[in-house]
């Protein structure tokens, strides 16, 4: 399988990290569709609501009698058939998550990884270990890098707390643990940043719950 250059913060070339097969093989589309359809609507708030005829305000009392007066029976002003009177089937909170297949989920991750080395969207850096927390520092770094729009940072140590600091302000930089990264992620933004420890282990982990080929198993 082909290999990709491992560049330092100042753009040089330290080295380079051989990708699997298993992993950057190919894209499926159809399972980047469903893996998006997914994240998205887990992430709606479903707070919508309307209120039914018990919720709206107005008196319970019969307006009149129930025969004799010619007028239609009816039995309260909330009734559904009155203007300013309860919803009937309106919308409720709700969530909009359902489950999703895992074995799905890790293929469209190869997926959404493959599709990104392809366009030339993937760099792997070394590390990013900064000297000081300061945005204007990194967003230098991201530009000698050839980062020009937007950038998804996958970085696999939690304790980077410069890394935190320099990234949080700067508009179309997003950063996440390597045991985070989704599908969506990687399409959302136009580039994927990953230092080497986080691509490996996201690598073997993704080629270790890789399904087997028919030639492999026989």
């Amino acid at each position: 399988m082909a290999n990709i250059d491992v560049l330092d913060l100042n753009g040089k070339k330290v080295g380079t990290l051989e990708l699997a097969e298993e992993v950057f093989g190919g894209v499926n589309e159809d399972l980047l569709w469903e893996a998006v359809k997914h994240y998205r609507a887990a992430q709606r708030a479903g707070t919508h609501a309307t209120k039914n005829k018990k919720l709206v305000s107005g008196s319970g009392k019969k307006l009149w009698k129930q025969k004799g007066t010619g007028r239609a029976r009816v039995g309260s002003i909330r009734s559904p058939l009155w203007r300013h009177g309860g919803t009937v089937h309106g919308p409720q909170p709700r969530s909009y998550d359902y489950q999703f297949p895992r074995k799905k989920l890790l293929g469209a991750l190869r997926s959404a990884l493959a599709a990104k080395f392809a366009d030339g969207k993937l760099t792997v850096v070394e590390n990013f270990e900064l000297g000081e927390a300061k945005a204007k520092v990194f967003r230098k770094a991201l530009d000698t890098l050839g980062i020009e729009k937007t950038a998804l940072l996958v970085d696999g140590s939690a304790e980077n707390n410069n890394l935190h600091l320099s990234t949080r302000n700067l508009n179309g930089v997003e950063l996440v643990n390597g045991n985070q990264v989704h599908p969506y992620h990687l399409l959302r933004y136009d580039t994927a940043v990953f230092t080497r420890p986080a691509l490996e282990k996201l690598q073997n982990s993704l080629k270790a719950n890789a399904p087997r080929r028919k030639a492999e198993v026989a």
